[in-house]
């Protein structure tokens, strides 16, 4: 009887019901192996270097480390790993950070079984896997202009309601200076008042709250 080739799974989410949920799921396909499960950015690192997976199964938000870092400081060493962004984050910049950083597919944690394991199996083969709502956004985010250095500190401080004062006296810049990032984030982001600005940073998942 021929032996099925497994494909070597690495997991990487902080949330242990998640993983044992996951490898419960995937070790049922008689093609796939759960190598090792990770709940840190850190833990991911190491348990690469010792298992180096065929695939890895990557969330976006982890303790430390977040997994675009973690993805990214993977690929540096090895800059043949296969990683899917497995994540509730679906905003555009959320994707856009991650493909950067070097993910070969990404897929949101609504997804259905059947997709994720898609997923898994095209990225193995050394393809790509997007589904078409997120490749829209990943189009999407590519069409725009983004912030600079900083554009990106004086938004943050819009998105946590300080006045253009403040964010002169926190980034020691002129007030004059100021207003100009605003109308230039203004423009970039395509939004008619600050206000707007922080729901789209917030959305597009340009920035965070925590």
């Amino acid at each position: 009887m021929k032996t099925v080739s497994k494909i070597r799974l690495m997991l990487v989410d902080d949330h242990f019901v998640v993983r044992a949920g996951i490898a419960g799921s995937l070790t049922l396909e008689d093609d796939i192996e759960i190598v090792a499960e990770c709940g840190s950015g850190e833990q991911a690192i190491l348990s690469f270097r010792e298992y180096q997976p065929d695939v890895t199964l990557m969330d976006w938000r982890l303790p430390e480390i977040n997994g675009v870092k973690t993805v990214a400081t993977i690929r540096s060493d090895f800059p043949a790993a296969r990683i899917i962004m497995l994540s509730a984050f679906e905003g555009e910049d959320h994707i856009h950070q991650a493909v950067e950083a070097g993910v070969c597919g990404y897929v949101p944690k609504t997804s259905s079984r059947a997709e994720l394991l898609a997923a898994v199996r095209v990225v193995n083969l050394g393809g790509s896997y997007f589904p078409p709502a997120i490749a829209a956004k990943l189009a999407a985010r590519r069409n725009r202009r983004s912030l600079n250095d900083r554009e990106f500190a004086v938004l943050g401080r819009i998105v946590h309601g300080r006045s253009n004062k403040e964010i002169a006296d926190d980034l020691n810049m002129a007030t004059a200076t100021v207003k100009f990032h605003v109308t230039n984030i203004l423009e970039k982001l395509g939004a008619a008042d600050r206000t707007q600005a922080a729901t789209i940073a917030l959305e597009r998942g340009i920035l965070h709250l925590d």
